[in-house]
């Protein structure tokens, strides 16, 4: 007998850790699927993929930053982490177990555009347009508030052409804070 089983007591913390470990890993499932399938867009895959796509093609992008009303600064740049680059689109994914009914899925002609039903969800609106099955589109707003701040995010996505990323954050106190984000990703 081992000597941490001694114990009624030392026992029962041993029950206990495992029926702990259990519920947590029972809280841990995957991401929405209805037969087998995504309900929604997949968001975070089709950036890591894209991501990985990118750094084997060693994409070069013209990177412009604008913040307040300070001048743009342009920089030619070889992103090494094409994912820490588009993180906030892959943070946009909507595919969440908690969220299964918490967007409505409109068709209008080449794109579908999830809406958000409950209004407490960061991501509000998510706009994918395809041409013959292609992603060609994408576009995500994003907003959040709390008794501090107030933050809203408009993201845009071509694949092999642009990202754009435009940030609001209005903290009590601090005042806004304004960013734009332009990357024209360069033909490789």
């Amino acid at each position: 007998m081992m000597y941490w089983f001694k114990t009624p007591f030392n026992g029962l913390k041993l029950i206990f850790c495992l029926m702990i470990c259990i519920s947590v890993l029972a809280a841990c499932r995957p991401d929405v699927q209805v037969n087998g399938a995504k309900r929604f867009f997949d968001l975070k895959s089709f950036v890591n993929a894209d991501s990985a796509r990118l750094i084997k093609n060693h994409a070069v992008v013209s990177k412009t930053v604008w913040h307040n009303e300070s001048a743009p600064q342009t920089k030619q740049i070889t992103v090494s982490n094409w994912g820490q680059e588009l993180s906030s689109f892959a943070a946009s994914d909507i595919n969440k177990p908690a969220w299964r009914d918490s967007y409505k899925i409109q068709n209008q002609g080449d794109s579908v555009v999830y809406t958000a039903i409950d209004p407490h969800l960061i991501t509000r609106r998510m706009v994918v347009h395809t041409v013959n099955g292609q992603v060609k589109r994408i576009r995500v707003d994003n907003f959040t508030e709390n008794l501090l701040y107030k933050t809203s995010e408009k993201l845009t996505y071509f694949p092999d052409s642009l990202y754009l990323i435009d940030k609001l954050q209005q903290v009590k106190l601090m005042g806004a804070n304004h960013y734009v984000i332009k990357g024209l990703i360069q033909k490789f």
